[in-house]
């Protein structure tokens, strides 16, 4: 009889990954940090009329994942999408959903 090898902890991390891109607000968030390139969060919450800490919340869901990058630039931190760990998770779904 053989034993189920699972790792419940990277399984834990993986499911936080994809709860990252299942979120509607999210993906209007990523949508706009696209189309902008580079964009900071006051642009964010202005042009996606939201408050400022949901905006905050959200895009730290997204940098704690990986699915965003940040570059500081004077007092300005901006925004950008990290395609590479895009590509990444796009490549695990497909396998996993086959």
């Amino acid at each position: 009889m053989s034993t189920i090898k699972i790792d419940y902890y990277n399984v834990k991390k993986a499911a936080l990954i994809l709860r990252a891109l299942n979120h509607k607000l999210r993906q209007q968030l990523l949508k706009l940090i696209d189309e902008e390139k580079k964009i900071t969060v006051t642009e964010i919450y202005v042009r996606l009329r939201l408050e400022q800490s949901v905006a905050s919340q959200h895009l730290a869901i997204l940098r704690k994942a990986g699915i965003v990058t940040t570059q500081r630039d004077g007092k300005f931190i901006y925004y950008m999408i990290n395609h590479k760990r895009i590509e990444e998770i796009s490549r695990m779904v497909t396998d996993l959903v086959g």
